[in-house]
This record gives structure tokens, sequence and C-alpha cells, in this order.
């Protein structure tokens, strides 16, 4: 079986998750863990699961506007630090251009700690966006906690190794 993880991440956070999902695939799956912009189209179509993730900008998925704040909010700082991709076409884009998925999803996000009718939840767009595109999902959108200063809350990160397991089994036992 394969697995493709594919973020847009802004700050790094959204990709520690996507490499620690893809650590938990692993144990079941051929996995690949890409930014968005490099991912291609025969990766997806080759997937037998295909997971994808953002940040939650403005209660939902990144923006150009939102990316470019990201970045504003990056210059100078001393403790966040902008991706090599962040400042590229993103999830949003890639999934209006998607065509048909013959393929399991799964959907996550990183958001801030607080109430999700707060902050919003970019995973629920991109699950809608993949269903629509013919993607059967394998799990609820999934949520991954950062403070209000873009760091992951602590235990965080097992927790998606964790939920990668779990998607490894759920598809495993799906083509069964």
């Amino acid at each position: 079986m394969r697995a493709l993880v594919c973020y847009e991440s802004m700050f790094g956070n959204t990709h520690h998750i996507a490499e620690a999902i893809g650590a938990g695939l692993g144990a079941g799956c051929e996995v690949a863990v890409r930014p968005i912009g490099a991912v291609t189209s025969t990766e997806v179509a080759d997937a037998d699961l295909v997971v994808v993730g953002a940040p939650t900008h403005v209660h939902g998925l990144p923006r150009p506007a939102s990316r470019q704040g990201a970045a504003e909010k990056a210059t100078g700082s001393e403790t966040r630090h902008l991706e090599a991709e962040a400042e590229g076409p993103g999830v949003r884009e890639w999934l209006q251009s998607l065509d048909h998925l013959d393929s399991r999803v799964a959907a996550f996000d990183t958001r801030v700690d607080m109430n999700p009718v707060v902050t919003g939840r970019a995973s629920k767009g991109i699950d809608h966006k993949l269903r629509h595109a013919g993607g059967r999902p394998i799990a609820a959108p999934e949520s991954f906690l950062v403070d209000r200063e873009d760091v992951l809350v602590p235990g965080e990160l097992e927790r998606a190794t964790a939920w990668g397991t779990r998607l490894a089994a759920d598809l495993a036992a799906s083509t069964v």
C-alpha cells in the first residue's frame, strides 16, 4: 500500500506534523511526505491513501493574503522562521486543481489551541474538497495544536504519529 502525505506549512509546524503522520503510516505503508508544491499527479494517482494538511488561517485554508501575513509575522522574528515553500501556491490552490481522486483520503490541520468555533479548522475545508474530488475519507478531519507563539503543544507530534499508525491500520482493514 502507498500513502502520500502532502502539506502546506508556514512556520514548520504543519511540516513536522506531516512527518510524524508519515512515520506512523510507515508501519504499514510505503510513504512519501511532500510539500504541496512538490506533489506530482503520478504520486497522487499511485497512492492508496492521500493525507492532506495545512495550517488554519482566518478560520480556514490559507489564502495568498494570509500567507503574506504569515511572512510579515516572520520578518524580524527570533522565534518564527518561514518555510522555504511558504509563499508559493498552497493546499487551497492544489485542491482546486484536482480533477479526480480514486483513493482513500484524510485531512489534518494545525491551529491555535482554542475552541475551534473561535479558530476555525482548515481540515474541515480540506476534507470537503477531497470528498468533492472523489476521495473516500478513512478518518474524520484531525487538528493538531500550537500555542499562541506558534509552537507545537507538547505531545502533538506523538499524537500525530499515533494518528498515522491508526490510518495505516484502517487502510489495511479497508482493503481486505
